[in-house]
């Protein structure tokens, strides 16, 4: 196949995939109206994104900044700091921060991913963990085609559990990502057994994927990464806590100590950038989500196993590439990394990294180290060998990176 075939096949694909494209612009309008009145409600101003030092007392920017993202996703509360190294510690400091000796937490979604299994305390060093510090933890599996239980859950949820921990995306697994309707479903559900049972979703990569978010169908708290969606691309570092006020405080309190919660925190001159990239998330998160319903409509017509098909509604950035094989996955990510803007001239090869338990094929030339907002893809050595490829700072990048891998694959 020529260079022009190739650029006429993707054409061809863009043209079929038109209205999910304009389906995808519809989410990213709604989303930006909603933020650019978040930030007018709250009157964001240019001393907002000076900095202090020290403790942090008096930081006025920081106070607007939690306040924005607050309206944003329709929270009493939240907290946004770069002091969250990751997504994994932003969810700890919520799961340390509310449960206490001998409550119970319940994982409504199967098994979680493999970093929070080892805060769980089911893999890992058990002492530093939920399990090791007292936390009862239980797992609702999944039924046969991935989906979530919904009977299962309404007859195991009892007054003794103090949390279900809701997974919205797929991590590194097959099973279909939740969406908000499902969430909904589930914070029903729980609710009608225990009102009282905190419902906390794990949201990232899920944020401005769709209209609502998991607050506005019934859930407690949530939590995330600002090197994802709700960083827009350009955030250092960080993290965000949002629901119930007092879900929220208690989740401070875990990340700075008791009588400081919200209140301190040197923000190191971060404001401006994540101000910045929460107004950029909607435009970033749809190109990023277009790119994946591109590469899920070529990979399929030339008989790939692609998870979400092209024509499904998506809730999170992911898309997975079934290869049964490793060395299409590792070409795959070797691939992306030939077409990053940064370190392009790197080879990535499979290692052991921090928090899993199989060795990982990493492959992202991002601005921002670990950034998966930007365009990367991964996956563990294990059968069946899928990649899970995300991000994209923009969707004509993506749309090279997918040309690219066609024609080789193609070969």
């Amino acid at each position: 196949m020529t260079t022009k075939q190739t650029d006429d096949y993707i054409k061809a694909a863009e043209k079929f995939l038109y209205p999910q494209f304009e389906y995808l612009e519809d989410i990213r309008d709604y989303n930006q109206e909603k933020v650019l009145k978040a930030f007018t409600d709250n009157r964001v101003a240019a001393e907002h994104f000076y900095t202090v030092s020290g403790y942090g007392h008096d930081d006025s920017g920081r106070e607007v900044l939690d306040k924005v993202f607050a309206q944003t996703f329709r929270a009493e509360a939240a907290i946004v700091r770069n002091h969250f190294v990751s997504g994994t510690h932003a969810l700890a400091c919520a799961l340390f921060g509310n449960l206490r000796y001998g409550e119970k937490l319940v994982s409504v979604t199967g098994t979680p991913y493999d970093t929070m299994q080892e805060v769980i305390g089911t893999t890992g060093a058990k002492r530093e963990s939920l399990i090791g510090h007292g936390v009862v933890y239980e797992e609702i599996p999944l039924k046969s085609d991935g989906t979530v239980d919904l009977e299962m859950i309404t007859n195991k949820i009892d007054k003794s559990v103090r949390m279900i921990e809701i997974q919205r995306s797929r991590g590194y697994s097959l099973r279909p990502s939740v969406n908000i309707e499902t969430i909904g479903e589930i914070c029903e559900a729980v609710k009608s057994k225990n009102p009282d049972c905190i419902c906390f979703v794990d949201n990232c990569y899920g944020e401005f994927v769709e209209k609502r978010e998991p607050l506005e169908v019934g859930a407690d708290l949530i939590a995330g990464s600002l090197i994802k969606n709700a960083g827009g691309g350009i955030v250092e570092t960080g993290g965000y806590i949002a629901g119930k006020k007092e879900y929220v405080e208690q989740s401070a309190i875990s990340l700075t100590a008791p009588g400081i919660g919200c209140e301190g925190g040197a923000m190191l001159n971060q404001h401006r950038l994540i101000f910045q990239g929460l107004f950029m998330a909607p435009s970033v998160v749809c190109d990023a989500v277009k790119g994946t319903v591109l590469a899920a409509k070529i990979f399929e017509d030339i008989g790939y196993i692609s998870t979400p098909k092209f024509n499904e509604k998506r809730t999170d950035l992911i898309q997975t590439i079934t290869f049964n094989s490793p060395e299409p996955l590792k070409e795959f990510c070797r691939t992306i990394q030939e077409l990053s803007p940064v370190n392009s001239y790197v080879t990535p090869i499979p290692d052991n990294v921090p928090g899993y338990e199989d060795k990982l094929i990493m492959a992202g030339g991002t601005f921002i180290e670990g950034s998966t907002i930007e365009l990367s893809a991964d996956g563990p050595l294990r059968p069946p060998y899928a990649v899970y490829m995300q991000g994209g700072l923009n969707y004509a990048h993506v749309k090279i990176v997918i040309k690219n891998i066609f024609e080789k694959v193609y070969k």
